[in-house]
């Protein structure tokens, strides 16, 4: 069987997950082909030319044509949030398997309307699944697979933070990213969502109340010049930045843990420093994704003269992912993370089980993303993450 991928989006997590899947199939052994098989973006222009970059066989402009087509299987969507809850309801309910960017939607109202019409699909055997793409860096997955083996004991502080410095500048113009009507928030959903799903992942425990504040540091930014990308060249006059460029926050979770949390877009000198230190009654871990072959590990069970953080180099073919690549020590990069997810994700299909993270796991962050927004505006000590109620179908 071949899966025929249509890809809706094509910027800067259009290149990565292109490469993803022109990668998956030519390093792993996949149980059901993949075919890149048609890009969609408006712009004609600029969608044919990522079609000829990444090697889709069609470019199109309009997704809904695309997702009526009888010959699409599986949708991966990579549009800014505003977009995520129409195109994921619609290939569902077109029957297509969805791959859906975070963080899952803008809103927990979208985001539950995206899990519902995902659960309605799986009892069709429709699969869908959330791209926290971070999950599956080799280093973070061993990092789980330790804690659940009680390496370190029973969890007792987790620190995470998602430190860059992109926005430091404030000629920086204003991208999509910074306008609350496209992408929901600003560090906080961007950023902020990955830290939160890490944490709740490497754990296997939830954030159940969280307590925090936002703060927009640079309120008016230079106007994107026209058809201008992220980074793009500023036009005429300002307009005001409607999301957070930073949040710190706390969470507890569902075992009492404490967690601090940090997301900011104005860590002067960080590029992209993602970090998470998990500390237990045995030991503890660390990782950085400025360093991301590298897992730190301490022993506190050791001989007192022998304790202290050790460094596992993950590069070995017993580590996660690492068989498909090459011999031991050489290294992986961030693009490696997107080839791991579409191997789990057509494993998933295939096999007919839940892709992780579900759509249902990308509206409990949501949910815990949304509480810490509530703990802001209301300068709430603590507010409670509304619980995961089963969802409607």
């Amino acid at each position: 069987m071949t899966l025929r991928v249509a890809m809706i989006g094509y910027g800067f997590m259009g290149s990565a997950h292109s490469v993803g899947w022109r990668q998956a199939p030519r390093m792993f052994d996949l149980p059901d082909a993949v075919e890149l098989a048609v890009v969609v973006g408006r712009n004609e222009e600029a969608v044919a030319r990522a079609a000829e970059k990444w090697g889709w066989s069609e470019h199109a402009t309009d997704w809904r044509e695309v997702i009526a087509r009888d010959d699409i299987d599986l949708v991966d969507i990579v549009t800014p949030g505003d977009s995520h809850a129409e195109i994921a309801i619609a290939a569902l309910e077109a029957g297509k398997h969805v791959l859906c960017e975070k963080p899952l939607a803008n809103t927990v109202e979208e985001a539950e309307a995206m899990a519902a019409a995902a659960a309605r699909a799986a009892e069709r055997g429709v699969h869908a699944m959330v791209g926290f793409t971070y999950r599956r860096v080799p280093a973070v997955t061993l990092l789980r697979d330790l804690v659940a083996e009680g390496r370190i004991g029973r969890v007792q502080q987790v620190r995470a933070a998602y430190r860059q410095d992109w926005l430091v500048d404030p000629e920086m113009p204003l991208a999509w990213r910074l306008q609350k009507e496209h992408a929901g928030s600003g560090a906080l959903g961007d950023i902020g969502a990955h830290i939160v799903d890490m944490t709740q992942f490497v754990t296997g425990q939830s954030v159940e109340a969280v307590s925090g504040i936002l703060d927009t540091i640079v309120t008016q930014r230079p106007l994107q010049a026209s058809g201008s990308g992220l980074a793009g060249e500023a036009g005429e006059g300002y307009g005001e930045v409607t999301v957070d460029d930073l949040a710190i926050f706390t969470g507890r979770l569902t075992d009492g843990a404490l967690v601090s949390f940090e997301a900011t877009r104005f860590a002067t000198g960080r590029k992209n420093a993602l970090s998470i230190e998990v500390s237990g009654t045995l030991g503890a871990l660390r990782f950085d994704l400025e360093d991301l072959n590298v897992l730190k590990y301490y022993d506190r069970t050791d001989r007192a003269e022998l304790q202290g953080f050790t460094t596992i180099l993950v590069t070995e073919p017993v580590h996660p992912y690492v068989a498909g690549w090459w011999p031991a020590g050489h290294m992986l990069g961030y693009e490696h993370g997107f080839v791991h997810q579409v191997v789990d994700f057509v494993g998933a299909i295939t096999e007919g089980t839940d892709p992780h993270p579900t759509f249902a796991e990308g509206l409990s962050v949501q949910r815990v993303l949304a509480a810490v927004e509530a703990s802001s505006e209301n300068q709430s000590s603590w507010v409670r993450v509304a619980a995961d109620a089963a969802v409607a179908v």
